[in-house]
């Protein structure tokens, strides 16, 4: 059964509804192995893309999953893989 997943673009697209970007900082460039603190967004601009996430996409991710990763592709792996588990079930 087939997916939504969230993608590196879809995630600079909520990053940047939910926290804005940082001057110094371009989102378009490599950034999946970047942490988000070097990316400028602290603990709660994370909680506010996972609610964002959670909205979109129709699933509920547990804070604590949102709140340990540390970079862009470490929170795609998170998200894509509840996505694959809600299309699963």
């Amino acid at each position: 059964m087939a997916f939504q997943e969230l993608t590196i673009e879809d995630l600079r697209r909520i990053l940047r509804e939910a926290a804005g970007e940082v001057e110094s900082v371009d989102l378009d460039g490599d950034i999946l192995d970047v942490t988000f603190e070097e990316l400028g967004y602290d603990s709660l601009a994370l909680l506010e893309t996972g609610s964002r996430i959670e909205r979109e996409y129709g699933i509920a991710l547990e804070e604590t999953s949102v709140a340990d990763v540390e970079t862009p592709g470490a929170l795609l792996t998170v998200v894509n893989k509840q996505l694959a588990q809600e299309a699963a079930a």
